[in-house]
């Protein structure tokens, strides 16, 4: 039996997920799965539509991606996010019935978190949905710490610009520029 992420704020801070599948039973198992856990969940059926909602202000930050799809495909859709170049990224895990080494080294490189084969496992699912929610989770703890600290920064840029330090002895430099630990020739 497999249970749900536990957290300090419980089933509601499972991430959503994007399902981008075009089979249809394959779809669904999917869909049923994650629901089944708590996730909401956002389903697709091609490339274009998958790409759509990854572009949205409240797009799933957990995404599985069929490989081969219309439209664009799921590595496809990989590069496209690593381009991007967000600090806050989904994270990708590609569904394919192809794992040979080639491709999984492919959508690594091109910005996959994981993959995961079909037909899936729901126990394998399930433990990479809980890597998926720890990175997840890691990505906007440390997207906050970064706006936290260009926050505090910006204080210190503020005094940087306004005393003049001397680089050689590191005194504040009088209006003539000069400073008590300069030495001339």
């Amino acid at each position: 039996m497999t249970t749900p992420v536990s957290s300090a704020l419980g089933p509601a801070a499972l991430p959503p997920v994007l399902i981008a599948e075009d089979e249809a039973a394959s779809r669904l198992l999917l869909e049923a799965t994650l629901r089944g856990w708590g996730h909401e969940v956002v389903v697709t059926v091609d490339g274009d539509a998958a790409w759509a909602a990854l572009q949205r202000s409240d797009a799933p930050s957990v995404a599985i991606l069929d490989w081969m799809m219309p439209g664009p495909e799921g590595v496809e859709i990989c590069r496209r996010v690593h381009a991007q170049g967000s600090p806050t990224p989904p994270y990708l895990i590609l569904l394919t019935a192809n794992s040979e080494r080639a491709k999984v080294i492919a959508g690594l490189e091109a910005g996959a978190g994981d993959f995961i084969g079909k037909p899936f496992d729901p126990d394998e699912l399930r433990a990479r949905r809980i890597v998926a929610t720890r990175v997840v989770d890691l990505r906007a703890k440390l997207a906050e710490r970064v706006r936290e600290l260009e926050a505090a920064m910006g204080p210190v840029k503020q005094l940087h610009g306004l005393l003049p330090i001397c680089a050689y002895c590191k005194k504040i430099r009088d209006d003539r520029n000069h400073c008590s630990g300069w030495r001339s020739t």
